[in-house]
Parts: structure tokens; C-alpha cells; sequence
């Protein structure tokens, strides 16, 4: 078993010697690490291999064992501690690490009813939470814009104008699409129940309501709830994880004033232009369905629309989509000022800011469409 070039003192070996009771012991010696196995590895495996299950082993002439030999023996042993092993108690830990651990979960807990009522307790103060902050968010809106009435100079025209930019024009050809592919679609279900019952014209009313009322606003700020709302809060937020926020802080630059304050009145100003777009783009693509399915021609349609759809219903889309961008910023804004600095905050915080903005934008479309519902339509 002795290696060329190898120290004899330390080379791997193991004797089998017999003992008075019958039984045989295994005693191993030399040293059992990486360098001295690598030679005589293959004996050494085809002779532990033929060590019987009911043999004693002796580990305590071994001089040095490492990782490498002591998963030899364990393969040996299959994979368990055998009953029996003598060893040096500094070795005793190699085959601890090896030792399967006993996993036993935990015993699942049974939500009571006073756990529900709790749980939905919490959800509640979080909402109220939430909604305080909102409200504080508000308040300084407020005071920030009646001093730049004040003070006009001080009105941050260029974040104003990049904002617009950035929510407005940008966000024209994904808007453009989709409102044309709604248009489209909505025609093309109308159509094939008007034509039942001959009432082919009224495909004018029925787009025009729906779309300049309903569908363009809140199609339109739900876009860009989840296009520019989410860009808002991860810039914040990114300035919060690069303490840019504190740096702001303590060179006395309010953040609602340079920060937030133009994006509320960038997507005041942007989203009812972007509403007039959608309404736009969903109007000529129900009009062009409208002429394939129904034959309804182009000049009919344009010129049945004003008598079709009363101009308080283009009013109150605008209206709407003024309301929409303001909330949306505020969302998004109080989201982003919520990140804490970490990157794991910051995905939930954006992906929190958008749910919560269209949660946002489609309960405010209710409130109007119940407040406003005798208006703009006979």
C-alpha cells in the first residue's frame, strides 16, 4: 500500500485484526487526506468495499483526516453512522457535517376567529395608514402651490415641462394602440347585435358614449398609471435607496416642492390631452369597423356624433382625466417616498404604487359615474 515517493509513516492504510470474542476490528492509520489518497485511492476502495457490515472500526491511529477522507469512510459505511467507531475527538466533527439532520416542521397553526378578525384589523390600520399620509402628502401640495402663486418665479418650470414630456408625449403611440384596438373591438360586438334588430345608426351613440365618457378616461389613466405611475415611484424611490432624498434634506430643498408638485401638475395637465387622444384613436377605430360591418360611411359618422353625444359627456372626460392625473402622481409619489433603501423595498413599493393607483382611478370613476349619471345623457 505504499506509494512511490510517498512517507510510509503517513501513507492510508487499514488492517483487519481479529478479536477474542470473534468478531473483527478495522484499524486504520497513516494520514487520510487529499494528497496521500490520491495514490492508493483505488485499493483502498475495493478493500473497504469488502469490509463486512458487522466489523468495528478503529480510527484513532489515524494522523490526519480532512473532508476527502472522511467522505470515503462514510460512502463505506453507507451514508450513516455506524454503531461502534472509535476516533479522535478532534475528527469528530468531520462526520457530524455529514450526519442527515432530523427535519420536523411545525405544527401549522389554526387561524381562529380571533386571528381573522385580527388579520383584517391590520389590513385596516394599514389602509388608514396609508390614507393619513396621503392626505399629509396633500397638504403640502397645497401649501407648496399657494406659495409658488405667491412667488411665480419659483415655479420649477423645467421639471414641469420634463414631466410632460416624459407622461404626455411619450405616451402617445402606446395609447394611440390600444384605444384604437378598443374602439375596433367595441364596434365589432356592437355591430353584430344591432344588426339583429336594424338598429345599425345607433353604432354612433353607443361608441360615443361609452368611449368619450367612460372608456378613454379611464382606459387612458390606467396606461399611465401603469406606465408613467410606476416610472414616478421608482425614481423616487431610487433616490431614496442613492440617499439623493437626504442629500435634498439637508441642503433644505423640499421634496414636494422640487419632486412631486411637477409631476401632480404634469399629469394634471398631460392626462386630459392624453384622454382627448385615446377618445381620438378609439373613435376612428369603432368608425372604421363600424364602415366594414354596418356600412355606416365616415361622413354619417362624423357628422351624427355631435348630435349623438352631448358635449357635457366631453366636458366630464376631461374632468376626469384631470382627477385621474392628480391621483395618480399622489399615489405614486406617496409609494415612492415609502421605499426603504433597498432594492427588494423598491420592487415592492413600484409594484404596490401601480395596483394601488388603478384601484385608485376605478373607484373615483365610479363616484363620478354615479354623482354624474343625469348628466350628459337623454
Amino acid at each position: 500500500m505504499t506509494a512511490t515517493g510517498a512517507d510510509p509513516a503517513h501513507t492510508p492504510d487499514l488492517r483487519f485484526i481479529a478479536e477474542g470474542d470473534g468478531g473483527t476490528r478495522v484499524e486504520l492509520s497513516g494520514a487520510w487526506n487529499l494528497r496521500s489518497l490520491q495514490p492508493v485511492l483505488p485499493a483502498l476502495v475495493a478493500r473497504l468495499g469488502a469490509c463486512g457490515s458487522d466489523v468495528r472500526w478503529d480510527l484513532r491511529s489515524v494522523v490526519t483526516l480532512d473532508h476527502a477522507g472522511a467522505m470515503l469512510l462514510w460512502r463505506a459505511w453507507g451514508r450513516r453512522r455506524i454503531a461502534g467507531l472509535e476516533l479522535r475527538p478532534e475528527h469528530e466533527a468531520l462526520f457530524t457535517h455529514f450526519a442527515p439532520v432530523a427535519f420536523q416542521a411545525a405544527p401549522r397553526r389554526r387561524r381562529t376567529w380571533l386571528g381573522k378578525f385580527l388579520f383584517v384589523g391590520e389590513r385596516v390600520a394599514i389602509a388608514l395608514e396609508h390614507l393619513r399620509d396621503l392626505v399629509a402628502l396633500l397638504g403640502c401640495i397645497v401649501l407648496d402651490a399657494v406659495q409658488l402663486v405667491r412667488h411665480p418665479a419659483r415655479v420649477p418650470i423645467r421639471e414641469i415641462s420634463a414631466n410632460i414630456y416624459r407622461t404626455g408625449a411619450q405616451a402617445l403611440g402606446i395609447t394611440a394602440l390600444v384605444g384604437f384596438l378598443i374602439g375596433v373591438v367595441l364596434s365589432y360586438l356592437s355591430s353584430n347585435q344591432l344588426r339583429t334588430f336594424g338598429a345599425d345608426v345607433f353604432i354612433v351613440n353607443i361608441l360615443g358614449i361609452s368611449i368619450v365618457r367612460e372608456l378613454g378616461p379611464v382606459l387612458a389613466a390606467i396606461l399611465v398609471a401603469g406606465r408613467s405611475g410606476s416610472a414616478m415611484t421608482a425614481q423616487i424611490g431610487v433616490m431614496r435607496v442613492t440617499e439623493e432624498l437626504d442629500a435634498m434634506a439637508v441642503l433644505g430643498i423640499p421634496h414636494t416642492l422640487r419632486l412631486i408638485l411637477p409631476k401632480v401638475i404634469a399629469l394634471a395637465i398631460a392626462l386630459p390631452l392624453i384622454v382627448l387622444w385615446t377618445n381620438a384613436m378609439a373613435l376612428a377605430g369603432g368608425m372604421l369597423s363600424a364602415h366594414i360591418e354596418l356600412g355606416i360611411s365616415f361622413r354619417y359618422f362624423l357628422g351624427s356624433l355631435p348630435d349623438a353625444v352631448p358635449v357635457a359627456n366631453f366636458w366630464l372626460g376631461l374632468g376626469k382625466g384631470a382627477v385621474f392625473g392628480v391621483l395618480i402622481a399622489l399615489v405614486a409619489c406617496h409609494f415612492g417616498l415609502r421605499i426603504q433603501p433597498n432594492t427588494e423595498s423598491l420592487g415592492i413599493g413600484t409594484t404596490n404604487a401601480v395596483v394601488s393607483a388603478i384601484t385608485v382611478v376605478i373607484i373615483v370613476d365610479a363616484v363620478f359615474a354615479v354623482t354624474f349619471s343625469h348628466i350628459g345623457i337623454y
